[in-house]
């Protein structure tokens, strides 16, 4: 998994088992279409990352807010894209 830290900071990389479980959680609800669901993970992947970046980088001018803002987007989405591939992964050994 060392692959992963070139793209995704570690200490964001806990964000992909809770994106997992919280896009488990809408497949089971059933009230969200299962083709909103890599959206609203992905919605849900920003806005976590961006808490932890805002709580962890001294924003002192405009360009570090959107070097912030760029950071919290970017891991948010690759962690995203990193739940929906473990999900995905895990469907594919169910099949023969």
């Amino acid at each position: 998994m060392d692959y992963l830290t070139d793209y995704i900071k570690p200490e964001l990389l806990i964000l992909i088992p809770v994106l997992y479980l919280i896009g488990m959680g809408l497949k089971k609800s059933q009230s969200v279409a299962d083709r909103k669901i890599p959206l609203i993970l992905g919605a849900c992947g920003v806005l976590l990352a961006a808490v932890y970046v805002l709580a962890s980088t001294p924003i002192s001018s405009w360009q570090s807010g959107m070097a912030a803002l760029f950071t919290a987007v970017t891991q948010g989405v690759l962690c995203a894209g990193g739940s929906v591939y473990v999900h995905q992964l895990l469907k594919q050994q169910g099949k023969e």
